[in-house]
């Protein structure tokens, strides 16, 4: 009798603790965001508030650079993310405002104080063009990101259009302010800023695997494109930025007077 209470009691035991399991609630993920992609961003967010900094202060050319390095970092952080398998939906959101600072507002600030506020309400309105076409433009982005196959980009991408007005300002550090150039500041202030929100297709280079083989003459022509830049870097960045934003429009034209031709 004793033996077979023991084991009654025993079955009881492992029942209650079998429902005492069932009725605990599952382990929650840990919360947390990814450090590095996101310590990458941060340091693209210091460089677009450095600039906006610098453009109050007068100093142009530091606000320029400061754009070209919170590109660097923009362009990492991403990348970064995807190879080594940490991207979050903080991330995105971070990067996006990350953004909005470094390739929206900076560089209106930036074209506003070098030169485009002698225009008075005519400057003011091409900056703000450029400011509210780069918000736009970075929601689009992110309403389309999930539905698009990521191989091109609908519209000028926020970092080449910032690269745009960066590369000028710091091309014309050496000429004499004029009524000409801070029209000619102006007009490509507010061009920037419309192609951002525009419907021309940039290829992207997201998709390019940074961790495959390549030919060695890609690694030559990586290796003579930066010999290039050092050769003049304000101007021959600003050339690559002017060359890139062009590429899209010129290629659209070139289509439809090639159609135009044909049905003629």
């Amino acid at each position: 009798m004793e033996e077979k209470s023991r084991t009654v009691d025993k079955v009881v035991e492992l029942n209650q603790d079998h429902h005492s399991d069932a009725a605990m609630p599952p382990r929650r993920p840990r919360k947390g965001i990814y450090l590095l992609p996101n310590i990458l961003t941060t340091g693209a967010l210091f460089g677009g508030f450095y600039a906006v900094l610098s453009g109050f202060s007068g100093q142009y050319e530091w606000a320029a650079m400061a754009i070209f390095a919170a590109m660097v970092f923009d362009g990492l952080d991403g990348r970064v993310a995807r190879m080594t398998n940490t991207q979050s939906d903080f991330g995105v959101q971070y990067d996006s405002l990350s953004d909005m600072v470094s390739f929206g507002v900076a560089p209106a600030v930036l074209a506003y104080g070098w030169g485009v506020s002698s225009l008075g309400k005519l400057g003011w309105a091409a900056t703000f063009v450029y400011a509210s076409c780069a918000a736009l433009r970075l929601a689009r982005f992110n309403v389309q990101a999930g539905v698009s196959d990521g191989k091109v980009f609908t519209g000028l991408p926020s970092p080449v259009a910032a690269a745009l007005i960066a590369g000028l300002v710091w091309s014309a550090q050496d000429i004499q302010p004029s009524l000409l150039l801070s029209v000619a500041g102006a007009l490509v202030t507010a061009c920037a800023g419309l192609l951002m929100v525009s419907n021309f297709k940039y290829p992207s280079f997201k998709k390019v695997d940074m961790r495959g083989k390549v030919p060695f003459i890609v690694i030559l022509s990586v290796v003579m494109g930066f010999v290039v830049i050092t050769i003049d870097p304000p101007r021959i960045l600003f050339a690559m930025a002017l060359f890139f934003s062009l590429s899209a429009p010129v290629l659209w034209l070139a289509t439809k007077l090639g159609w135009r031709e044909k049905e003629s």
